[in-house]
């Protein structure tokens, strides 16, 4: 395992330790997700994907910044929340709530979208000790299949087709 995934999983235990010693919910989203379900590092990673409740964002950014994490110039703090960590990069996207309490998107031009039901009712992910909330495989799955349909400036990467091979193996329910 190379220094960064190593900085990049140090960064993972701590958001969930301070998001869970602050009563915050957070659930790993992106390649990160589908490594902790599949339970190991399948391939390096350019950042660390979250999401957490809108709500929530304020008060885990000022904790985070008190232990030494910097904000982000590049992305503004009303879309999603964007942090460094030493050289590690971790974006926490926003969620919403619609009138039934289920997730929505949470900022953008996509706000108040709905989000795949049971999104956040996976089983948590384990890499070695470590386990971390995950947004569901089927969730991850579709976001997968969806990004280029969704955002058809950014085409599905070689990355993304292999992503979707392996949790297709895992399958929508995230088991093996």
């Amino acid at each position: 395992m190379d220094e960064i995934t190593r900085r990049q999983l140090a960064s993972i235990a701590e958001v969930v330790a301070v998001a869970g010693a602050g009563g915050m919910p957070v659930w790993l989203r992106g390649g990160w997700a589908m490594d902790f379900q599949l339970g190991a590092v399948t391939r390096p990673h350019v950042d660390v994907d979250w999401y957490c409740w809108r709500d929530d964002a304020g008060r885990l950014a000022d904790l985070l910044l008190a232990r030494g994490w910097r904000p982000d110039p590049r992305m503004p703090v009303e879309l999603q929340l964007d942090l460094f960590v030493g050289d590690v990069e971790v974006s926490l996207a926003y969620l919403g709530r619609d009138a039934a309490g289920q997730p929505t998107v949470g900022s953008g031009s996509w706000a108040g979208t709905p989000l795949p039901a049971g999104m956040l009712d996976a089983p948590p992910g384990r890499i070695g000790p470590l386990t971390v909330p995950t947004i569901s495989v089927a969730a991850q799955i579709e976001f997968k299949q969806m990004y280029p349909v969704w955002m058809p400036e950014r085409p599905r990467r070689p990355k993304d087709a292999d992503d979707l091979a392996r949790l297709r193996e895992v399958g929508p329910a995230g088991q093996r």
